[in-house]
């Protein structure tokens, strides 16, 4: 029986230089630990993998396997293919739509934290910032020709912001379809 075909998402390597992770270690190192079926995509710590694992300990056990293998504490969030589906199709209407109008994220959250509680923490700016809770996301919205005015980088300071991670919308649709295509084979 094949096992369940899952994205990690890593925050905070190969970013401004800091925690530079090799994929081809971070593949490595993923396949050592026993998961199956192991790709990534871009260099910001996507990991496209199968896991026979119980899912409730699939973050903790990636987050233990990267400390000891890299050195690196990071926050992992794992979502199946089916979650990920569900983020994509549940998306606010329109969402990502209109690219040189709208930059639209998904600010990935790790349980406990909640897409009610996390909605607290961001300060939205009118007429720029937008955002919408999800089931384990939060989907941002800023207009593009105002993005140096949005108040989405402040999401950063906040003790909330130590169980996310965020992508851009092409990222997550782009995951999506890479997940969606490991049927087909």
């Amino acid at each position: 029986m094949a096992g369940t075909d899952c994205v990690a998402l890593l925050r905070g390597i190969n970013v401004g230089g800091k925690n530079i992770v090799r994929m081809a270690d971070l593949r490595a190192a993923f396949e050592v630990a026993g998961y199956s079926a192991v790709s990534t995509y871009i260099q910001s710590g996507n990991v496209l993998f199968e896991s026979d694992g119980p899912r409730v300990s699939l973050e903790r056990d990636i987050e233990t396997m990267l400390e000891s293998a890299f050195g690196l504490s990071l926050v992992v969030v794992v979502r199946s293919h089916r979650q990920l589906r569900s983020v994509v199709d549940r998306a606010p209407d329109s969402f990502g739509a209109e690219p040189d109008v709208h930059h639209c994220d998904v600010i990935f959250l790790k349980a406990p934290l909640t897409s009610h509680r996390a909605l607290q923490a961001v300060d939205l700016r009118d007429g720029v910032d937008q955002a919408w809770p999800g089931a384990g996301v939060l989907y941002f919205s800023r207009l593009s020709e105002r993005l140096s005015q949005s108040r989405m980088s402040r999401i950063a300071s906040t003790p909330q912001y130590q169980d996310m991670t965020i992508r851009n919308w092409r990222t997550t649709t782009r995951l999506l379809s890479l997940l969606d295509e490991r049927i087909v084979r």
